[in-house]
């Protein structure tokens, strides 16, 4: 499992963790019941406090991606599809706020906006 930090990012090190792991799992990378990396050991292979491994992976169980179970470790929970689509909405709703807010700042207009996102959908060149 190959997690990325970066530390001139303006997220904190425990969510650009858990960011990446929500997308090894939604994109299938990480298949429900795979073990994950100890907190200790990703701890180490990241360079990271422990504390901030533990935080991540507190934060992945909130959201339903893993369970924890004592003494074994930490796996990816079954796979809820309704949830993962929600997910994967919730990033495409992200990006395309961030498609918006450029678009407005250099004044291109809705109808060209929406040209752009059709012609990409389809796989068009510009």
């Amino acid at each position: 499992m190959e997690i990325i930090i970066s530390n001139g990012s303006s997220k904190p090190i425990y969510e650009q963790i858990a960011t990446q792991i929500k997308t090894m799992i939604i994109s299938g990378e990480l298949s429900e019941g795979a073990m994950l990396p100890s907190m200790r050991l990703l701890a180490k292979e990241l360079r990271i406090s422990v504390i901030t491994t533990k935080r991540a992976y507190e934060e992945l169980e909130r959201d339903g991606f893993i369970e924890t179970v004592a003494g074994k470790g930490s796996f990816v929970a079954a796979r809820n599809m309704e949830f993962i689509r929600e997910e994967q909405l919730r990033q495409a709703e992200e990006a395309l706020q961030k498609a918006v807010d450029l678009a407005r700042t250099v004044d291109i207009s809705l109808e060209e906006l929406t040209e752009i996102l059709a012609m990409l959908y389809k796989g068009e060149s510009l």
